[in-house]
C-alpha cells in the first residue's frame, strides 16, 4: 500500500466518509418537544440507514480502496472504483429523496442535511475527480529534485543518486555507459571499417532524440511500463502521486522510464503526464 498514490480527490472521500459517520449518529428529523432517535434505529427510519449511510461508507472503502488495486482486477466485469461510484451516486439520490420525503409533521434535522452533503462529495468526487486538476493532484506530495540531472554520470562523493545507476551528477558532466539493472557495465568499443555492416543493423533501431534532456516525470493514472526489447511483456507498473526519472525518447512521444527500485521501461502512454 503506498499512500502517495492517494489524490486530493481521495482525501475528499477520507472527509466526506467521516462526516457522514458523524452525521449517522445526529437527528435525521427533528420535531418541538419529541427526542427523536438516530438513524440507526431502523425501526423509526426503515430504510434510510443502509439506503443513504450504508452505502456511503461502503462506497468510500470501494474508492480508497480502488487506489490500492490494478486496473486489471474486477468484481463481477468492473474494478471496484466503478461500483463505488455507482454506490455513491445512489446514496446521494436516496440522501435527496430523503429531504424531500420529510414527514410534513417534522422538520428536517442536522442528520439529514449533513449526510445529503457528504454523500453528493462523495458522488461528485467519484464521477469528477479526475478531470479536475486541484482534485486529480498527490494528497501527499513527494519532493522534487531541485533539477532534473544527466543519467548515468560518474557518481561524486557524497552524492546519493535516486534508484538509478550513477545517482545525480551537476548537470554538464560527461555522461557514461549505464550498465544494465543489476549488471556490470562494459566499455563501448569504437566503430572501426569492420564494423559498417553491423552498423547498418543498428541504425534499424530507434534512437533516442539527440536533443532529450532527462527530466522527471508522474503520470496522472496507473499505467503499465513494458520491456525496452519491445515486447508485450509488462515489468512494472507506475502509479499516480510517485515521480519517475525519463531517461530517452523512444520514437514520437514514448519515454524510456527508470523506477525508483531501478527497473527501466518503455512507457507508451505519455498523455497528461506532469513533468517535474
Amino acid at each position: 500500500m503506498n499512500i502517495r498514490s492517494l489524490t486530493r480527490g481521495d482525501g475528499v472521500v477520507i472527509g466526506a466518509a467521516a462526516l457522514l459517520f458523524i452525521a449517522s449518529f445526529l437527528d435525521f428529523y427533528s420535531t418541538t418537544g419529541v427526542d427523536l432517535p438516530s438513524p440507526w434505529d431502523t425501526d423509526a427510519y426503515r430504510l434510510v440507514l443502509p439506503s443513504v449511510f450504508l452505502l456511503g461508507f461502503i462506497a468510500a472503502g470501494l474508492l480508497i480502496a480502488g487506489r490500492f488495486q490494478p486496473e486489471s482486477r474486477k468484481v463481477v466485469g468492473l474494478p471496484l472504483a466503478a461500483w463505488g461510484t455507482v454506490l455513491a451516486v445512489s446514496a446521494a439520490w436516496s440522501a435527496l429523496w430523503a429531504l424531500i420525503t420529510c414527514p410534513s409533521t417534522f422538520d428536517l434535522g442536522a442528520g439529514a442535511v449533513i449526510a445529503f452533503l457528504a454523500t453528493l462529495a462523495l458522488a461528485g468526487v467519484s464521477l469528477f475527480g479526475a478531470k479536475v486538476p486541484a482534485l486529480a493532484g498527490s494528497l501527499v506530495p513527494e519532493a522534487r529534485p531541485a533539477a532534473p540531472q544527466p543519467y548515468g554520470g560518474q557518481p561524486q562523493p557524497g552524492a546519493a543518486g535516486y534508484g538509478y545507476p550513477g545517482g545525480q551528477q551537476p548537470y554538464g558532466s560527461t555522461p557514461q555507459p549505464v550498465p544494465p539493472y543489476g549488471g556490470t557495465g562494459t566499455p563501448t568499443p569504437a566503430p572501426g571499417p569492420q564494423d559498417s555492416g553491423a552498423g547498418h543493423q543498428a541504425a534499424a533501431t530507434p534512437a533516442p532524440a539527440g536533443d532529450f534532456s532527462p527530466f522527471w516525470f508522474a503520470v496522472p493514472v496507473a499505467r503499465p511500463l513494458f520491456a525496452e526489447d519491445g515486447s508485450p511483456t509488462q515489468i512494472a507498473e507506475l502509479a499516480p502521486g510517485t515521480w519517475y526519472l525519463a531517461v530517452e525518447q523512444r520514437g514520437g512521444a514514448a519515454l524510456v522510464a527508470q523506477t525508483q527500485d531501478g527497473r527501466r521501461g518503455v512507457l507508451s502512454d505519455t498523455s497528461g503526464i506532469q513533468r517535474g
